[in-house]
Parts: structure tokens; sequence; C-alpha cells
């Protein structure tokens, strides 16, 4: 990471844009045709997502996806879009057909659940151009597998034991990328990111707990 200190510019209406923790600079980033990726926000709240600073958006959501979603978010946001097209409940061709129409709209990349399987993640890698990112939720998924059939980064989503399955992947796979869920605080996440992970997902806080703060702040002036 560059020491040097970088300029400041910050408008008088962005002051309460939200930061994602500075921890996540300690990331090497991964670079996705030209852009350097460390953060990644892990919302579809469009008002968030045009209100953080961070390199790009992981917009994966627990419905069948839908390709009005992508559109709103690819419209509301300024970086980069990771869309989820699904593999769980929505696999097989119909995933296919959301990864080709999520490229079409200008993802950077599509994600796909961690029951899907390999035979859909080849052929969704066979029908697309832009990575296929592939999420590893316990330690005893079968990564060989998983990069055989095509998958360009791996999401690593494990709760409390995401650092011990992003060690057990390095360790084993010292090339492939690897995104990581970074938990709660400055501290989990380095721990993450020293377990190899090279980009951590940041889950900001909600509308509803920003506005409450908001508000308290309002009734205190009133």
């Amino acid at each position: 990471m560059d020491e040097r200190r970088i300029p400041t510019i910050s408008s008088y209406l962005k002051r309460n844009m939200i930061h994602t923790p500075v921890s996540i600079e300690k990331a090497s980033g991964i670079r996705v045709n030209g852009k350097l990726i460390r953060s990644l926000v892990f919302s579809t709240d469009v008002a968030i997502i045009k209100n953080i600073n961070a390199d790009a958006v992981m917009a994966v959501y627990p419905f069948t996806p839908q390709p009005v979603i992508t559109q709103a978010i690819m419209t509301a946001s300024n970086v980069p879009v990771f869309c989820g097209v699904g593999g769980g409940i929505t696999t097989g061709k119909r995933a296919v057909n959301l990864a080709l129409h999520a490229e079409f709209q200008g993802a950077m990349g599509v994600v796909v659940n961690a029951p899907t399987s390999n035979e859909v993640i080849s052929e969704i890698v066979d029908t697309i151009d832009i990575p296929v990112v592939v999420t590893v939720t316990t330690i005893n998924t079968h990564i060989l597998d998983r990069i055989k059939a095509g998958a360009s980064i791996l999401n690593v989503s494990g709760a409390s034991k995401t650092p011990d399955i992003v060690a057990l992947i390095r360790k084993d796979f010292p090339d492939i990328p690897i995104i990581a869920t970074g938990g709660p605080t400055e501290e989990s996440i380095l721990r993450t990111i020293e377990a190899g992970a090279n980009a951590i997902t940041y889950t900001p806080p909600t509308s509803a707990e920003l506005f409450s703060a908001l508000m308290e702040k309002y009734r205190g002036e009133l």
C-alpha cells in the first residue's frame, strides 16, 4: 500500500457518506479487467450503494434473482457490480440465462450460491465473458472441483469460520483470488486478510440504523 499522503476532497452534502473500514486497505486487492478491488459493499439498497466508498458492489439477495433488480442497482452504482444469479433454488438454464443477462447489463462478474452444481458453473463459464464468483460456506467444499468447473474467484462466507476456511484454501491454492466476509471489527477483518483474503465484503449499517442516529441528532437540535 502506498504510504504517501493522499489528498482528500469531500463536498458538504457528502459528509455523511459511509466509509468502509480502514483495515480493508491492507488487502492486496483483485484486479479485474484493470480495476483494482479491495472492498465490496454487501447491499442491494441503492441509497447505500450510492453513498459508500467501496470499490465494488456485491449484489446478492435471498430471493430469486430478477433482471429488474440488477438494472436498478447498475443504474444507481458508480462502481462495478458483482450480481447474484442464483444456484440454490434458482439453477440450471435459468441461472445461465440470468448470468448472460447480467453481463449484457454491464455486471463486472456474477456470483453463484454454494449449492450450485459444477455442471451449472461450467455452463455459465462457457456462456459469459465475465468472471464467475463461486460462494464457499463450509470447510468441506471441494475447492479443486470448483476451480476445474471454471470458478474465477472464490467468495468465502463462513461466518466465524471464514478466516479458517480462507487459510485452508490459500494453503492448497496460493494463486486463486479470494473475496471473504471480514466480520464486524477491524481485528476480524485483519485476521481474514492475514489468512489470505485478497478482498473483503463489508456489510454497512442499514438505512433504518443510520436514520435512527440522524433523528436523534435532529431531536437534539430542535
